[in-house]
């Protein structure tokens, strides 16, 4: 297969220049791990079904007609459509797969076995091949079969149990435990390139969305199990640091994070111009601030609301308090931060261009590409072409609906 890739970025600089993935993916985890992946060079071959493809797609139409969850996790990828449930459809997959480095899928378990696409089935003549099983429970257990969708995983693994307010448990407002997974998945696959590169030998990896979330839980689960204590819901606050919340000002609120005594004294005698806290042995150390944090926050709140937010804002910053602004969406889209870093660029997309971030992963001799988002199988006669169909039998093939 040519290293070519829908980045069309042509540079030998990109890290994962070169490398081929053949995802059969759908929804967001797998799409996470394999967008940064395009990201970051590697050719991605996104594999969708004939008519509707990933469901995701189909999520909304809030940017230009197109499902919001779909822009952002899948540019810089080739959609081959096919249907996976005709020989020539699975016949032609495992082709794709044969001249690839990776292939990452997240069907039910059991679902690519069935369909012959099983690691050991894959790997049996490339043990080159880097094969990556994602799923909602693992690959055992007596969850191994259930469904497994963000909410769900984020309230059996406990972490609704500690989001939210006192009197309420949420999810959080982002998808945690398919974030969570997509970024194991991409490091887990960064990790077997490498250890192919000096072994020659791929590998089997699993990785699920539970594992993934019950990982990020390590704190709280250490305060379980040896303090036996289930960490609290506190909104905005902290359950072992204060002062640590929002507080108001003249006209609004600021967040405020002191996490040791010394930015105690500096926030109360510098900022807040009370040396007498600074001093006052009932507030001298987090423990104490801590034991009686209704007053240190009401003390707080009492001396930041004689300041406007900018002004105590400017007064933070410039004494080394950790403070923030609580902003809502659009403010981190018009944030400062990001204007005056140009992290800002234009993606491609079948309804015309969309703005989107800069990759988190900045590479100082070479810009990571931002490639096209692609319509549903608008690179299938391409993968057909390459794998050494004619277009007579490609027309074939989309003439029996097995490809699209």
């Amino acid at each position: 297969m040519t290293e070519r890739s829908a980045n069309d970025s042509g540079s030998s600089d990109l890290p994962l220049a070169g490398f081929t993935v053949v995802s059969l993916e759908q929804a967001v985890a797998a799409p996470l791990a394999t967008r940064h992946l395009a990201d970051l060079g590697a050719r991605v071959i996104k594999v969708e079904r004939v008519g509707d493809g990933d469901f995701a797609r189909a999520y909304d139409s809030a940017v230009l007609g197109q499902a919001a969850h779909f822009v952002w996790l899948n540019r810089g990828k080739e959609s081959f459509a096919v249907d996976l449930k005709a020989d020539d459809g699975i016949a032609a997959v495992k082709s794709l797969i044969a001249g690839s480095d990776v292939f990452l899928q997240n069907l039910a378990p059991g679902a690519a076995e069935r369909l012959g696409l099983g690691a050991d089935e894959l790997r049996a003549d490339h043990r080159e091949l880097v094969v990556v099983n994602m799923s909602g429970y693992g690959t055992d257990g007596p969850m191994r079969d259930r469904k497994a969708y963000d909410l769900l995983v984020q309230s059996e693994t406990g972490l609704c149990s500690i989001t939210g307010t006192p009197e309420t448990a949420v999810k959080t407002g982002i998808p945690t435990a398919d974030i969570a997974a997509g970024m194991y998945a991409l490091t887990s696959i960064q990790a077997a390139l490498l250890r192919r590169h000096r072994t020659g030998v791929g590998a089997t990896i699993d990785v699920s969305m539970f594992d993934a979330t019950a990982e990020w839980l390590g704190y709280p689960m250490y305060l379980q199990m040896y303090q036996d204590r289930q960490v609290p819901r506190m909104g905005l606050a902290h359950t072992s640091i204060a002062p640590y919340d929002k507080y108001p000002t003249a006209d609004g609120e600021i967040l405020i994070g002191v996490q040791n005594d010394r930015g105690w004294r500096i926030l109360t005698a510098d900022v807040l111009g009370l040396p007498e806290l600074a001093e006052d042995p009932r507030y001298a150390t987090n423990v104490e601030r801590v034991r009686r944090r209704d007053e240190v926050d009401a003390l707080v709140g009492e001396a930041t609301k004689q300041f406007a937010s900018d002004v105590l804002d400017d007064k933070l910053a410039a004494a080394g308090v950790p403070a923030a602004r609580l902003r809502d969406v659009r403010g981190l889209i018009e944030h400062p931060q990001l204007a005056t870093r140009d992290r800002w660029r234009e993606v491609e997309t079948p309804a015309g261009p969309i703005r989107a971030v800069r990759p988190p992963m900045n590479f100082r001799d070479v810009e990571l590409p931002m490639g096209a988002v692609p319509a549903l199988g608008a690179q299938t006669d391409v993968l057909l072409a390459e794998l050494g169909l004619t277009a007579e039998q490609v027309a074939g093939l989309r003439a029996a609906g097995i490809v699209g």
